[in-house]
């Protein structure tokens, strides 16, 4: 299957009926609800706190939708107008303009407190016109990125880079311009769930988020059944003691009468020694 990138320019690949799949396709919603999600985990915004956040190629707004929920303002800009119609039809609360990214991020210094952008910053590194030149693209995009973000806020990215080459492009145009941070990937050894994300600061040189990977899925999962199976031990052990076998006996008594249970003795439940 050929990547979207390759089949057409953006504004021409994300015709009308393409941007309608992001109204119907409920698997389509979900992933990019759940990328927003890991999006606005990496951004680690303060708890509680209102902030405003600026998408990056934000489409039909499945991304900010997510962000608005999640207490956040939003502003957006996308370079498919369809997409942004269905925005609009979809009754998003950000605010959403067409861009092209590789145009520059024209707004005040330190207007945003954090930038998300999901599938999207892979479509710079091609040349879809003559007069494109996708490193100084890179380059301005970065650079007016940087001067609209509040100190030290972050960016994080979530793309679908087709050769290691277009990671290091796109990270060392991001340093160029004064960000610090670098690539986090989730489940690397997954080719299914492996997704990356490009994870920068501005203005602070801050600890880098750690990504998801499978060993901590099993870890937990592994916590959980060893917890379960200690659960069960101790409730077996409990079942089976002195005391309960004697108090079951005297239920039983009362029930049917002293003569249908046999009588207490020393050998009352007594483990007996395995038989081979």
């Amino acid at each position: 299957m050929s990547r979207p990138e390759y089949s057409a320019p953006p504004e021409i690949f994300y015709n009308a009926d393409e941007a309608a799949k992001y109204t119907t396709n409920t698997r389509m919603i979900k992933i990019q609800h759940e990328l927003a999600a890991r999006c606005l985990e990496l951004l680690n915004l303060p708890e509680d706190q209102p902030s405003l956040i600026l998408d990056v190629g934000c489409g039909s707004g499945l991304s900010g939708e997510y962000l608005t929920l999640a207490g956040h303002q939003w502003i957006g800009f996308d370079i498919s107008q369809d997409m942004l119609d269905v925005a609009h039809g979809r009754g998003c609360e950000g605010d959403v303009y067409c861009q092209d990214m590789g145009a520059g991020v024209h707004f005040k210094p330190g207007t945003f407190d954090g930038v998300i952008s999901v599938s999207v910053l892979q479509w710079l590194c091609n040349q879809d016109k003559a007069a494109h030149n996708p490193r100084a693209r890179m380059k301005h995009f970065f650079t007016t990125l940087y001067s609209c973000m509040s100190h030290g806020a972050r960016a994080v990215f979530q793309f679908y880079p087709d050769s290691p080459k277009q990671i290091e492009m796109l990270t060392t145009a991001a340093m160029k311009a004064g960000f610090t941070g670098g690539v986090v990937i989730d489940y690397p050894n997954s080719a299914r769930a492996k997704k990356v994300f490009l994870c920068l600061f501005a203005g602070v040189a801050a600890r880098m988020p750690r990504g998801k990977s499978d060993e901590m899925e099993a870890q937990v999962a592994a916590k959980f059944t060893k917890t379960a199976r200690q659960r069960g031990k101790k409730g077996k052990k409990g079942s089976k003691t002195r005391d309960w076998v004697l108090q079951k006996k005297e239920r039983r008594r009362k029930q049917l009468g002293s003569g249908e249970v046999p009588k207490d003795t020393r050998f009352t439940a007594r483990k007996r020694k395995d038989k081979f």
